[in-house]
Order: C-alpha cells, then structure tokens, then sequence
C-alpha cells in the first residue's frame, strides 16, 4: 500500500491525500489551497493524479481547506464515491456553492480588468454549476458505522468534534489477499474538548500509522473558561466609547459557537446582561446564515447539554436582538447606522467576503476594535492586521490601522498541543509511524518532537509529492513522484547518537535558562556576543538534527 500527500504539507492548507492499494486509489479530502497568492495558485495546477481513476473521497470535514477542490474533481471526471457524515454533506451542499460563486465573482472581476487592458479573459476555477453536479457523488453514513466500501476496505466515521459533522476516519484495509489489514486512522481537524455544541473527540483504540493535524502543535491555548468573559467586556468597553466591535467569523463552527456564548448573556440577568440587551449583533453573511440552519437540522450530534436546552424549549442559536442579514442592501445598511452594534461576518481570515467592507468602514476608527477569534494563516489580510500592521489595502485603497486589534483564542475550533498529545496517549495499541500534516513548519517540527518526547512514537513529517510503502511490518520505503527516483527504506536511527544529541540541547539549553536575559541584557551578564551567537546557532543545528534523526527517520 502506498500514501502520497498532495496538500496540507508543507502548507496548512489543501488538505489532499492519496492511498493507493490493489487496483484501487482514494482520496483522504480534497481540499481547496487558501492563503498567499502564491498558494492560492497552487489550485490551478495540474492534479498529481487522475480523477477518473479516483474510486473514494474520504472526506473528513466540509472546511473549504479540505474539500474545496471536490467540485473541479468532478469537473476533470471524477465518478467515483464521496463518503462523509449527513452534517458534511448538507453543509458542503452551501459551502461549495458559496465557493464556487466567490470563484466566479473573482473571475468576472478579473476580465473587467482583462478588457480595459486588452488581455485574454480568465474562467473560474469552477462554477456553481460544478458545485451542484459534485453533490451527486456524495454517500452519507453516520458516526460509529462500519461500513463495508468493498472486500478489501471497511471504514468507520468518528466524531472529530472540530465543527458540525467533522469526523475521525478509520480505515482498514486489507491488499493482496493477506488475512491481516492494515489500518490506517486520519485525524482530520481535532477539536478541543469541552466546548460548547459538540461532542469531546473520539478516542480511538489502535491504528497501525496515523495521519494526523498539527495547526496549533506548538501552541496551547488559553484558559476557556476566560475567553467569553474577555469578548463581553471588550463588546462592553467599545460599546461604551461608541465603536463597532468587527468579529471576523468562519461561516461554520466558529460563528454558531459565539451566537451560542452571547445567548448566555441575551438571555441572562445581571448588569452585563441588561446593557448587551440594548446592542444589536449582525450575522452578516449569507454563508453563516444558512449554516446555522443546518446546525438545527442536525441537533442529533450535539452534545448533551446543547440537546437538553433544545428539549426544554431555549434554542441556543437565537436571541432577542440577533439579526441575520443576507441581501446586499442590508449589508450595506449596517455601516449605514451609526450606532453601536457588534458585526460578525466571514471570511474569517479577512480574505473575501463581506467583512472586507466593515473592516474598510471600522479599522481607521479609534474607537471601534476587531476581535479574531480563529486562527489566521501566514500571509492573509487577517494575519498582517493581528501582527500589528499600521496599513493595510482594500479595495485599492489604503487603510489605516487605528482600532483596538484583539486575539481571544478561547474558540479555537483546533485542539491545542496538549489536547493533541493527549487524544494520541489514549490509543491502546500505539500507532507505528505518525505522519505530521496541516501545521505551519515550526508547529509540525515542535509536535514531532513532543510526540517522540511525551508517546515515544516516530514521526514523519511527509514532504509534497514524495510516496510512501506502508507495509504491516513497519517497513517504509518511499519514492519521489518529481524526480522518479526510488529511496531505501528509511534506517532506524543510532539511539545512543541521538541520546547524545539531546544531552548537548539540554546542557545548552540549560546554559540559556541560567543566563537571564541574555538576548536583551548579554552586555551586563558579561556575554561574549559572538560567543553567544555561535551558541545559540550551535543550539538550533542540534535540535535540526534531532528533528532529522527521530521525526523523518524514526528512532
């Protein structure tokens, strides 16, 4: 059996990869690149792969990150099965949609510009057309289902509870008539645990190799206790000094999480309560709109609390003064008004959608603030605002940065490093290889090394392009799609070499605990800076070869 990964390595994003086993191929998501320009190009290359030999869509969760590329799969002649739970597909049913029409309003704008200069025209990446014909692929199980795809594969969908739907997959497969499968288990996006609306994660008992999410595997989050509180007394204190407070929301999940926390306080008594009664909130996006439909047509994976608030008669996703706005003509009627309310609005990483409009209208205003509740990838509008930048430009016109810019982390839809590590810990038949996907560079490096530190398990961290032998023995071999060049099976490496390895990081790392400050202070601590220099060098190049010997290789 062979894995390929064509997205979400080397990238958070365009989650996307490739089993390959007897005569059978299969996709684990097949997610749409965001971010950079340069990584928003990478969804117009040529597939690595044919879709019309495709026989499954794995698909773990309905993020435009992992199946915003279904529609332009069925587009190139995919026909083959797309499985996910009921809540994915009825949410990819207007996820994809509102993707593809974002793609079609791009292109049409970027041919207005291609006419005035007399350029060729441009088509969208796929229509909404496209968007409706994949619908009809998609084959919906439930969680905790074991479902027999064919003699030789047996999957079972576990709750992820990252949003509304999102699953855990386990995968068994057997190849070449042997008795024993192998069973692989994708993680997906894990969520946190103890959050509002959905179920903890499942713990899973055993997998042979794992293909797991590190975007916050090098971070931990804040208390959750904490996070509403901190949103309602920045809402109270913008409010007070009559600014707008601009929450930049994923559509699904993340929006439905917040009406769920202000219904709290909407529908509560006590001083807080009475003056948020007075303060409009604006869901402005047509996308989160129908979403949180959806969510109510799919109470059956909610948590218990969220079920026995429905069985006695308080939905929890309404409130007294929460607005739901869906024509043009509204939207621009909120910045209209010129008094003080609280606007949620997608994207949640500032890069389409309508929240560009209230950024325009809200970010040169002191008195108004922009709360990011949701992670925000390298070299998005998103990112640069929440970094500190002083300008930024929309609409080709340049913005000046004067509000109050707040990070309230608590709603994070992500497990945190610990949640992670701890849902690996609960397998009780560990998993031989881990493979480390969707996280930045620093998180997948820093997750491999706690990993190996905390489970003692290998890792890999896989690299694009480059396909992997799994075998039932442990044996991996791998060969480069790109230079068509085959590698041995990767060596174990020398315990006692990288033993000694980690004694010099600690001494090292020892040594800089010891001197305080001294990257601020080296001068007073009587530092030698190009001693220190090298030392510190000489720190990072030994953690590098750690990573080398114990995350790519295995120890």
């Amino acid at each position: 059996m062979n894995i390929s990964f064509h997205g979400a390595v080397e990238t958070v994003t365009g989650s996307n990869h490739l089993l390959k086993f007897n005569d059978k191929k299969i996709l684990l998501d097949c997610g749409q690149f965001q971010g950079s320009n340069r990584e928003e190009l990478m969804n117009w290359e040529k597939l690595p792969y044919d879709p019309s030999d495709i026989d499954y869509i794995l698909l773990s969760h309905s993020h435009i990150d992992h199946c915003g590329r279904i529609p332009l799969m069925v587009k190139r002649g995919f026909r083959g099965q797309i499985i996910c739970t009921k809540a994915t597909h009825d949410l990819c049913e207007i996820m994809l949609l509102d993707s593809a029409h974002i793609h079609e309003m791009e292109a049409e704008w970027e041919n207005r510009k291609a006419k005035r200069a007399n350029k060729r025209k441009t088509t969208p990446l796929y229509t909404q057309e496209d968007a409706r014909n994949s619908m009809k692929f998609f084959k919906t199980v439930l969680y905790n289902q074991v479902i027999k795809l064919d003699e030789d594969l047996i999957v079972k969908y576990n709750d992820a509870g990252h949003i509304l739907g999102s699953a855990i997959i386990e995968i068994w497969i057997k190849e070449n008539g042997n008795k024993e499968p192998i069973k692989i288990v994708f993680s997906g996006d894990l969520g946190t645990f103890d959050r509002p609306i959905l179920k903890d994660p499942t713990s899973i008992d055993s997998a042979d190799y794992l293909i797991m999410e590190s975007t916050y595997g090098s971070r931990l989050h804040k208390e959750k206790e904490t996070h509403m509180d901190r949103l309602i007394d920045i809402i109270i204190k913008t409010v007070n000094r009559g600014g707008n407070v601009v929450i930049p929301s994923f559509a699904v999940g993340r929006t439905q999480e917040i009406i769920y926390g202000l219904n709290e306080y909407y529908e509560g008594n006590g001083e807080k309560s009475e003056f948020l009664k007075k303060i409009p909130v604006y869901i402005d996006s047509p996308l989160a709109t129908r979403a949180t439909e959806v969510f109510k047509r799919n109470a059956q994976v909610f948590d218990m609390e969220t079920r026995e608030k429905l069985l006695n008669g308080d939905n929890p996703l309404h409130f007294k003064n929460l607005h739901f706005t869906l024509s043009a003509a509204e939207s621009k009627a909120i910045n209209s008004d010129k008094s003080s309310k609280i606007i949620i609005s997608a994207s949640g990483m500032c890069d389409a959608g309508r929240i560009k409009h209230h950024l325009k209208h809200n970010l040169w205003r002191e008195e108004s603030s922009i709360v990011f509740v949701g992670y925000q990838a390298d070299n998005t509008l998103g990112r640069r605002i929440r970094d500190g930048a002083k300008l930024v430009k929309l609409f080709g016109e340049e913005i000046a940065v004067n509000a109050d810019i707040y990070s309230v982390e608590g709603f994070s839809g992500h497990a945190d490093q610990k949640g992670l590590l701890d849902w690996i810990k609960k397998f009780k038949q560990k998993p031989k290889k881990i493979f480390i996907v969707h996280g930045e560079d620093e998180s997948k490096k820093e997750f491999a090394r706690q990993i190996k530190l905390q489970c003692n398990t290998e890792t890999i961290i896989p690299t694009k392009n480059f396909e992997y032998n799994l075998t039932k023995d442990e044996k991996i071999s791998g060969y480069d799609l790109v230079t068509d060049r085959f590698e041995k099976a990767h060596e174990k490496a020398d315990p006692e070499k990288v033993n000694k390895l980690e004694e010099q990081m600690i001494k090292l790392k020892d040594l800089f605990e010891g001197s305080v400050n001294l990257t601020d202070d080296y001068m007073n601590a009587g530092v030698n800076v190009e001693e220190y220099n090298e030392l510190k060098n000489h720190l990072l190049e030994i953690e590098e070869k750690i990573l080398n010997l114990t995350s790519i290789t295995g120890k």
